[in-house]
């Protein structure tokens, strides 16, 4: 099936989480269109049956080939955990997934033990153990479940009500010990700042957004599908299942936000 370069990527992640992965897409990838879903009617998908997981994502899917879209980029480790297998039996086009940076965390710490965040799903599933234990020799990690800090996020964007969660979260944890965090939940990327006032110290933290942008560009170029025109902004398509306003206005401030620590000096188009 030939496509046309011209189509949007479709991004598609739980809620408001995979607009930190699209920030980093639009940065290496300005004159690109982009169609984001955010399910934020169904999240968070980190607390539900894997199976349940794939047939929501597959949904997604559906709906974004159906708005057309050349490529999708599942913004989302708990979706790539469960569906990325099925979404590239189902769909006949470039997929992409999120994979927590455990290898590159690996190459990158030069101190102390490597905490991933992470949800439930994403730390029990099968890809993210099997590229753990692909590693020689398999690394000491801390695995932390952050259950439902995604509906926190989800709801308030950050602030005091993540702080207290992490409080809660890290008390058992020895901080002196942590040489650096992997950010495995794209939600989890919004709150570095939250993240590092509670622990009191700079640790460093990783995160697998810009290795899924270098990724989708080699693969854009591979095929010939980079978009050939040039524009002064990026346009950027929207679309939430809670259909509540609040979900679009959070999604770009975050979005906004995002790309300034970027320091991204492009232009956005809402459509």
């Amino acid at each position: 099936m030939k496509l046309d370069k011209n189509l949007a990527i479709g991004v598609f992640d739980s809620g408001v989480g995979g607009i930190s992965t699209l920030s980093q897409l639009i940065y290496n990838l300005p004159n690109e269109k982009y169609i984001y879903y955010g399910d934020s009617k169904n999240a968070p998908y980190g607390l539900k049956d894997p199976k349940i997981v794939e047939k929501l994502s597959l949904d997604v899917g559906k709906k974004l080939i159906e708005k057309g879209v050349k490529s999708i980029v599942i913004a989302c480790n708990t979706a790539t955990s469960s569906a990325m297998d099925a979404f590239k039996r189902n769909f006949d086009i470039p997929i992409i997934g999120m994979e927590p940076a455990i290898k590159k965390a690996v190459e990158l710490n030069k101190k102390g033990r490597i905490m991933v965040m992470a949800t439930p799903v994403t730390l029990e599933g099968e890809r993210f153990n099997r590229e753990l234990n692909s590693l020689n020799p398999v690394p000491d990690i801390i695995k932390l479940p952050c259950r439902g800090l995604v509906e926190i996020i989800e709801e308030y964007g950050g602030g005091i009500e993540v702080e207290n969660y992490l409080k809660k979260a890290f008390k058992d944890i020895n901080v002196d010990e942590i040489g650096l965090i992997v950010l495995g939940c794209t939600h989890f990327i919004f709150i570095r700042d939250e993240i590092r006032r509670v622990l009191g110290k700079d640790i460093d933290m990783i995160d697998a957004n810009k290795y899924t942008a270098m990724e989708l560009k080699e693969i854009l170029i591979e095929k010939d599908l980079i978009n050939p025109n040039t524009s002064d902004f990026t346009e950027v398509k929207l679309i939430n299942s809670s259909n509540e306003d609040k979900m679009i206005k959070l999604s770009k401030t975050l979005l906004e936000k995002e790309l300034n620590r970027l320091e991204w000096e492009g232009n956005i188009k809402y459509i």
